[in-house]
């Protein structure tokens, strides 16, 4: 996955990465909710391969892992059915399989996704990604990246002091996000 060495240009309005593992991704979502962001206020996507890899019977136990998997069996699905559907994020209610691409969609842009309906599945990742502000060139290389395993994560900052902070952090010079 090359989105490692990725550094997109800086956004105050939305910002974004796919993260590599699971350990950075908890990283990232919990320094997010330290700073007072819910998990309404968050999207995560991931394949459905990579929620089942990381977060199905796992003794590892993480506000991340809780809002891909609560009450596992009771999100949304578009389309028919195929594998393992994500609970019900806690905030929202919702979180959606798009079948065909596999992929797992929690947040303000599952919400989206779902009100949109089955139409939505075909291309709707990266008119979803490209309207919550992230470029059409950055959606398609994380759409790719979520394929290959990554664990997708972006959100719309309330003010440039979160959007500059987080920024950096997802984007440090380290090459990881060890928060």
């Amino acid at each position: 996955m090359e989105n490692q060495t990725y550094r997109p240009e800086y956004r105050p309005e939305y910002v974004s990465r796919v993260f590599k593992t699971r350990e950075e991704a908890d990283a990232a979502f919990e320094d997010l909710r330290d700073r007072g962001y819910s998990d309404a206020d968050v999207n995560v996507m991931m394949s459905d391969v990579t929620r089942n890899r990381h977060f199905s019977n796992t003794d590892v136990d993480s506000a991340l892992g809780d809002k891909v998997a609560e009450n596992a069996g009771k999100g949304s699905l578009i389309g028919g059915s195929i594998g393992a559907l994500v609970g019900a994020l806690a905030a929202i209610g919702t979180n959606v399989l798009l079948p065909g691409l596999g992929l797992i969609v929690a947040g303000p842009l599952a919400a989206g996704l779902a009100g949109a309906g089955t139409g939505a599945a075909a291309g709707g990742l990266i008119g979803a990604l490209t309207g919550a502000g992230v470029p059409e060139e950055e959606a398609i290389r994380y759409e790719n990246d979520i394929k290959d395993g990554g664990i997708y994560m972006g959100f719309k900052p309330r003010n440039e002091e979160d959007a500059r902070y987080t920024y950096d952090r997802w984007y440090s010079d380290r090459g990881n996000t060890a928060l």
